[in-house]
């Protein structure tokens, strides 16, 4: 078994329903304003950016975990954003379907934010 890295997505619920219809695994294409994929590192940043973001954006507010095969990931160096704890990877868009190609598992949904 490869090793893989454990990931965050805070996503809201018009790109989490797109995970859904995938059978949990699998991210939606970017729109043409998306140019970047950005999982976290974290499951406190993804929180922040869910119930702080994504609840006043769309109505609510999903914290998702998924894992990558490592050696994909590796290609990508992580980026900090903000604070210490504001840690994510910058995935291009066009390399998304790579990566969803690299998920092991499925995207599990581990918290919920509503208004």
């Amino acid at each position: 078994m490869s090793e893989t890295i454990v990931m965050y997505r805070p996503t809201g619920p018009k790109e989490l329903e797109l995970v859904r219809e995938s059978g949990w695994r699998r991210w939606p294409p970017r729109l043409p304003e998306q140019p970047i994929f950005y999982p976290v590192t974290n499951e406190a940043y993804a929180v922040q950016i869910a119930r702080d973001w994504n609840v006043p954006a769309s109505g609510a507010g999903y914290v998702t975990r998924f894992a990558v095969r490592a050696d994909f990931m590796r290609r990508y160096p992580l980026q900090t954003v903000g604070g210490s704890g504001h840690v994510e990877w910058w995935v291009p868009a066009e390399d998304l379907e790579e990566l969803n190609d690299n998920i092991v598992g499925t995207i599990d949904v581990i918290q919920e934010f509503l208004p």
